[in-house]
């Protein structure tokens, strides 16, 4: 894939996964699949599992670097040398070198492809992108080498991709593995999870957080502490909202909080305009999720009797154990969170105009706001 081509599997801004060069927090997922290698009961499917950001991408990209440079023993390397302790691959090998330029013929990854007719991404996998995996196994055979295909991400196949996924993974071809990236793993095709061994990766520790942020060669805007917070510990989601502004937009809505239960109208329709600017798609959604956040944040204090350890926004923690000083308060928010996202979802499905969209989610949060 050129660089101008859309990547859906890479941040705008941020390192592609392929070429990330470590992988922080997820010692335990790598270990389970070096286990195998070494034990020589490597599963030709693996699903990795895990929230989003945590590093999914980047360990199945690791892994194949890993398959195609490493011998095993049925290639009679693994009596001349000692077992592999990691998936580290030097960056000169000839293998690292061809997958960082595109030119390793023994991989082959499966995202959303561009739609002919409309020049646009499409919003799904569909059944030709893995169809296209018969002409790679047919043309990659001949040297009888191992085969490696990422599909990233798995949830976005459509029906018919998915079955023809699961036929390969009931029949696959000699010496090939499939890493299947999955944020919600119960919405694939059951008969695919069964066919797969499952590698889960967690959250990050601010520790892990912070040296991953620090090799992603993105220039961090904010507070690593708050993005984390805000994050969840998803590596993909802080550096989102980094490049996006994300902290500021949240400072923001803190501040509009602390108006209520009287919001301030006139700056809370600042903020309605400024989401409803043109080409402000991205930010109006990032600011319905830190909408449905700041209110779980809330529900949280409330029923925890505290704010949480780290604050996200200047005065957060005072605004938060104001609004929520009670369990009572805290089921108030908890249940006006479900309620506020189900109208902004159906708003945004709808195409209501962005602006008076945002101008109602804020006067729905003042009605759940303590008199």
């Amino acid at each position: 894939m050129s660089d101008d081509a859309p990547q859906p599997d890479r941040i705008d801004g941020a390192r592609h996964p392929r070429d990330t060069p470590q992988l922080f927090g997820q010692s335990a997922a790598e270990a389970a699949f070096l286990d195998a290698f070494n034990s020589g009961k490597l599963h030709h499917g693996w699903l990795l599992t895990g929230p989003r950001g945590v590093g999914k991408a980047t360990l199945a990209w690791r892994i194949a670097r890993f398959l195609l440079a490493t011998p095993d023993a049925e290639d009679g390397g693994m009596f001349d040398t000692p077992a592999p302790t990691g998936l580290d691959i030097d960056p000169d090998h000839p293998v690292a070198r061809r997958i960082a330029a595109g030119g390793e013929g023994a991989l082959k990854a499966i995202t959303r492809s561009v739609d002919e007719k409309t020049k646009r991404l499409r919003k799904q996998i569909v059944v030709d992108d893995i169809r296209k995996l018969n002409g790679f196994f047919q043309m990659s055979a001949a040297d009888g080498g191992r085969r490696v295909v990422i599909v990233d991400d798995a949830d976005l196949m459509n029906p018919n991709a998915a079955n023809a996924l699961l036929k390969m993974l009931e029949e696959p071809p000699a010496r090939a593995i499939m890493l299947l990236i999955s944020h919600r793993p119960s919405g694939l095709l059951p008969t695919i999870r069964s066919r797969c061994r499952t590698l889960r990766l967690g959250t990050l520790t601010p520790e892990d957080m912070a040296q991953a942020l620090g090799q992603s060669e993105v220039d961090i805007q904010g507070d690593p502490a708050a993005l984390a917070a805000l994050s969840g510990g998803s590596v993909g989601g802080a550096l989102s909202l980094s490049l996006m502004g994300g902290l500021a937009m949240y400072g923001e809505l803190v501040a509009l909080l602390d108006t209520m239960p009287r919001l301030d109208r006139a700056r809370a329709l600042k903020l309605a305009e400024a989401a409803a600017a043109r080409g402000a798609e991205e930010k109006l959604s990032l600011l319905f999720t830190l909408v449905d956040l700041l209110m779980l944040r809330l529900a949280r204090t409330g029923a925890l009797g505290r704010p949480p350890e780290t604050a996200a926004a200047q005065n957060e923690a005072a605004v938060l154990t104001r609004l929520s000083p009670t369990p009572a308060q805290g089921r108030v928010w908890a249940e006006a969170a479900q309620d506020i996202g189900t109208r902004a979802r159906h708003g945004m499905a709808v195409n209501l105009d962005p602006a008076a969209l945002v101008l109602d989610t804020l006067f729905k949060m003042g009605d759940a706001a303590p008199r």
